[in-house]
């Protein structure tokens, strides 16, 4: 879970760029300038980022002030499978593993806001199969686990 270790973080936001770029045009969808620029600030940190806050930094670039400006590219890229909204924070990530359609687990850590994906999706393979043994088709999930993360543990800063 890249957000609890350490990692080359402009190489993850690098990826993160061009998986989507690659995402969008096999989709026949636009990354606008404003939508990878939202995808870029979700990318600048494994934490999760409310839609205001979004709005905030495009206003402070020069992008406008309306709330649908971020709200519009946030569902686009959660639609696209670019980045999760987290249920319990009201807030948003880039997805770790876009590439992969899934509903992953989230671990977040409550001291620092750092948020990681399960992604080997153990969780949610786990949720299926029970799912499947009562015979229940699952449409949504939404887990999300809130603890401490590594470096909170050990009283380290990320």
């Amino acid at each position: 879970m890249r957000a609890f270790e350490e990692h080359d973080h402009q190489k993850c936001r690098q990826t993160g760029i061009a998986v989507a770029e690659a995402k969008c045009k096999a989709a026949g969808v636009r990354l606008t300038d404003v939508r990878r620029r939202v995808l870029e600030i979700l990318l600048e940190s494994h934490q999760a980022i409310g839609a205001y806050q979004v709005l905030a930094r495009l206003q402070e670039e020069g992008h406008g002030s309306h709330p649908p400006l971020a709200y519009r590219a946030l569902e686009f890229l959660v639609q696209n499978g670019l980045a999760h909204k987290l249920e319990s924070a009201n807030a948003f990530v880039a997805c770790a593993a876009p590439e992969v359609g899934h509903n992953p687990a989230f671990f977040i850590c409550r001291l620092c806001g750092s948020v990681a994906e399960d992604e080997d999706f153990s969780i949610a393979r786990a949720l299926n199969k029970v799912a499947n043994e009562a015979k229940f088709k699952v449409e949504t999930t939404a887990v999300e686990l809130e603890g401490l993360c590594s470096f909170c543990q050990q009283g380290c800063e990320l």
